[in-house]
């Protein structure tokens, strides 16, 4: 258990904990429904120039993953 010296639980490990869950409590539909709401949030505060330039960068980091 990754405790810091107060004996807290650490950020990394509580969101873990609550990943695996979030995981157990929730099936396939759920994930699909929440990531559409965000791919929806996305589209409403970013405009074209935005998609570009993260298209960009994903295009960079796949051909570097070929070299």
């Amino acid at each position: 258990m990754a405790d810091n010296q107060n004996g807290k639980m650490s950020r990394e490990e509580a969101g873990r904990k609550g990943g695996e869950a979030t995981a157990k409590n929730h099936d396939k539909e759920f994930y699909q429904e929440i990531g559409e709401k965000g791919g929806e949030a996305t589209s409403k505060n970013h405009d074209k120039d935005f998609y570009r330039e993260i298209g960009e960068k994903g295009g960079k980091a796949r051909n570097s993953n070929n070299d």
